[in-house]
């Protein structure tokens, strides 16, 4: 069941009436029950991979918790932690990596003459295994670390595992704060009361938000960038650069949004869940870029990846070597493809590079005596990121590495500045008055972004801090752009979110 559907505008509201409405101890249940029913939207058959997983990490945890009270216990933990995290990664590996995994080792073993047929078997990838897989092996791991105690009751930790606004594509919630909120909303003493209206006007401002990003920006820009990455080679570097831009515009608000209506039916609901842009591309280098950019992922990968193998505690050649490492398997997360790989390890060299040469970009400030407060400076700063990164990102778009080579080598070897002053660019997909649209919104995304880094608050909370009149008048807005300028249709695929396929 997809965000922007029909179906969802029906289960939601159902949802949360049902929610407020029933005794408190079965609530838990009711949202269980409605998130595998959501997840079965897909396809029935995925219920019983996210069902095995939780299994395999609930008993993981309880068995680890028993074993820790005994003598040589950690020893027996590191076991069960051992047997959860291996059998989990199996699933994954199974479902998402198979092919990738086979075409690789048939290609290698090809150079020594030894030709590998297989048939091809029936192997679908379940929509969000690889968000579901890390939450679940993310609190296995606290419970081995100590930092959360095993959830003794399944239904809460299956909910846990599989709340449906988060459960496509993220926010990857941490069990510390998600499973103590669960466990409120059934809890007489606990709760804060049967219905929050700050709360739920706050969440639906969230989800309001979210659908503008996605159906006026995200899926609008889309056009422009599926016909031009689908035939790069015939369009000269203007549009090129254009599409590639404008791609990194659609994957931010596309991904964007699906966490800001996760974390405003969420909120809906009464829970918190965590924030997972922070206005990337008002970063000034790639790493900042980065603390802001999928934040739960990034996050994750820090402190379950990076800090274990030594994080910046070492030699420096070791912490660059725990980067390089962090941002490969970031990659290789990201998708079962050699594309997906090197994008990943591009971020890691672009860190690696900035902190090589922050010596020298420290002393050339000094000698040039540049103000690195001032407005100019910090906009050039944020604007090479947004380029450095952009540039990258053609090795996300694109079907293949050589792909993705040509497509930039093209980029700069054809490009005619004279062609930004012609028509050309209305030619990409996008009319006059559709490129207008898509300007317009980009702008109030700025200016809602620009509102974060001043004032490090979300879309809902800009809106709360107007007078009534302007509240209404912003939601009207918003809501008239949703309706009559958001992209519908088959041919735009307006319901399907870029980071399902991960």
């Amino acid at each position: 069941m997809q965000f922007t559907s029909f179906d969802f505008l029906v289960f939601f509201p159902a949802v949360v009436l049902l929610f407020y409405g029933m005794p408190r101890r079965l609530r838990q249940l009711w949202l269980l029950l409605a998130s595998y029913y959501f997840y079965m939207g897909w396809n029935a058959k995925y219920a019983l991979l996210i069902l095995t997983s939780t299994v395999i990490t609930y008993l993981c945890a309880l068995l680890m918790e028993h074993a820790g009270m005994r003598e040589g216990g950690r020893r027996k933990c590191r076991m069960i932690l051992a047997a959860g995290i291996v059998s989990n990664l199996a699933i994954l590996v199974f479902f998402k990596y198979f092919y990738f995994l086979h075409d690789t080792f048939a290609a290698l073993v090809s150079v020594f003459g030894v030709e590998i047929r297989a048939s091809r078997l029936d192997i679908l990838l379940p929509v969000g295994i690889s968000f579901y897989t890390f939450q679940a092996l993310g609190y296995t791991i606290d419970v081995y670390r100590g930092t959360v105690k095993a959830e003794k009751n399944f239904v809460r930790y299956a909910l846990f595992v599989s709340f449906f606004p988060q459960l496509v594509a993220g926010p990857i919630e941490r069990s510390g704060n998600l499973l103590g909120q669960l466990e409120r909303i059934s809890d007489r003493k606990l709760f804060e009361g049967p219905w929050s209206f700050e709360k739920a006007t706050r969440g639906l401002l969230l989800m309001l938000w979210g659908f503008f990003m996605k159906m006026v920006i995200a899926d609008r820009a889309a056009v422009l960038v599926n016909q031009v990455f689908g035939i790069y080679y015939m369009f000269s570097g203007v549009a090129l650069s254009l599409a590639a831009l404008l791609f990194a515009v659609q994957l931010y608000c596309d991904f964007a949004s699906y966490s800001l209506i996760a974390m405003g039916a969420a909120k809906v609901l009464g829970i918190d869940l965590m924030t997972n842009f922070e206005a990337p591309f008002f970063a000034r280098n790639i790493s900042e870029l980065w603390r802001r950019w999928h934040v739960s992922l990034s996050s994750w990968f820090r402190d379950y990846l990076y800090i274990p193998l030594g994080g910046n505690r070492c030699s420096r050649a070791r912490k660059y070597f725990n980067t390089m490492v962090t941002f490969f398997v970031s990659g290789f997360w990201h998708g079962a493809s050699w594309h997906f790989v090197v994008w990943g390890v591009i971020q890691g060299v672009y860190i690696v590079i900035g902190d090589l040469l922050r010596p020298l970009k420290a002393g050339v400030v000094n000698l040039f005596h540049v103000r690195a407060k001032t407005f100019g400076y910090q906009f050039f700063q944020g604007l090479g990121t947004f380029l450095l990164f952009a540039l990258s990102l053609v090795f996300f778009r694109a079907d293949t590495v050589p792909d993705a080579v040509y497509y930039i080598r093209r980029m700069f070897t054809t490009f005619d500045v004279w062609s930004l002053f012609d028509e050309s660019v209305y030619h990409l997909g996008l009319d006059r008055k559709e490129m207008g649209i898509l300007w317009l919104g980009i702008l109030l995304l700025i200016v809602v972004d620009a509102y974060y880094v001043r004032k490090k608050a979300l879309f809902d909370t800009m809106v709360k801090s107007q007078c009534l009149a302007v509240q209404y008048v912003i939601v009207a807005v918003l809501l008239v752009m949703v309706i009559v300028f958001g992209v519908y249709g088959e041919g735009y695929d307006a319901s399907q979110f870029i980071y399902f396929q991960f």
